[in-house]
């Protein structure tokens, strides 16, 4: 990419669903080329904080004022990588790589040979010509990150990327993400502390209801941290207690 990616501020960021107030008027920013993981119990609204920042549609009442840091527009800047891998079953695995080009009407020769690429930098490259079918769950994970890859956009969100694949091939998939999303904006949504703990610069938690946003401790070794850090360790079980203390203190 050739400049910085850009960083992000979300001012009075509120969510009601089903007259229940998720969330009123959060306040976030997120560093040019940091990796922010977002956590909080099931219902605390994460994910759909995740979709207003991407201006995905949300059926309840929300508002969400996004600044980006050089006042540029994010249309063609932004990519989402969702919990599913949504491969699309009638194409082979290299034209779900080139997804977004092929929709857009701009696949061509140099677009194949990048997806080539990808797919080599994720350890596929034997299966370019295969159908999704073929292939296992962290192996589809894994197209989905060549496929995000792909659109080069400076911005990722990620919404549990890595939550349907076993725990072995999650390892794996933490430091592929880490190689190959680097000099970009990253922010993710998980339910897993230990993995905030090995991806993120910073960690936000959403705490309480209507839920308010924490920020906890990271441990200050280099990305992703190995399981046996003890500091990672430490920085663990405070992240659990903090996620099990009840929605109201």
């Amino acid at each position: 990419m050739p400049s910085p990616p850009p960083g992000l501020e979300i001012r009075d960021a509120s969510l009601t669903f089903d007259q229940r107030p998720l969330f009123h008027r959060l306040t976030a920013s997120f560093e040019s080329g940091s990796w922010t993981c977002l956590l909080g119990r099931s219902g605390s609204g994460k994910s759909s904080l995740l979709r207003m920042i991407a201006g995905l549609s949300l059926p309840d009442n929300h508002r969400l004022t996004l600044t980006v840091s050089d006042a540029r527009p994010l249309r063609g800047r932004l990519a989402w990588m969702a919990q599913r891998d949504l491969l699309v079953p009638w194409q082979r695995v290299l034209d779900n790589v080139m997804l977004g080009a092929r929709w857009r009407g701009q696949a061509n020769a140099k677009d194949r040979q990048r997806a080539l690429t990808l797919l080599d930098q994720v350890g596929l490259a034997d299966k370019a010509g295969q159908w999704p079918s073929t292939l296992s769950g962290g192996q589809r994970q894994r197209v989905a990150l060549a496929r995000t890859l792909f659109e080069d956009a400076s911005i990722v969100l990620m919404d549990e990327p890595f939550s349907a694949v076993d725990a072995i091939t999650r390892l794996e998939l933490h430091e592929l993400a880490c190689q190959l999303l680097v000099g970009r904006t990253v922010i993710m949504v998980t339910h897993d502390p230990q993995e905030a703990l090995r991806l993120a610069d910073r960690i936000l938690v959403l705490q309480g209801e209507p839920a308010y946003l924490i920020t906890q401790p990271t441990p200050t070794c280099r990305r992703p941290r190995p399981l046996a850090d003890i500091e990672l360790q430490q920085c663990q079980a405070e992240l659990i207690a903090r996620l099990r203390e009840p929605a109201h203190a």
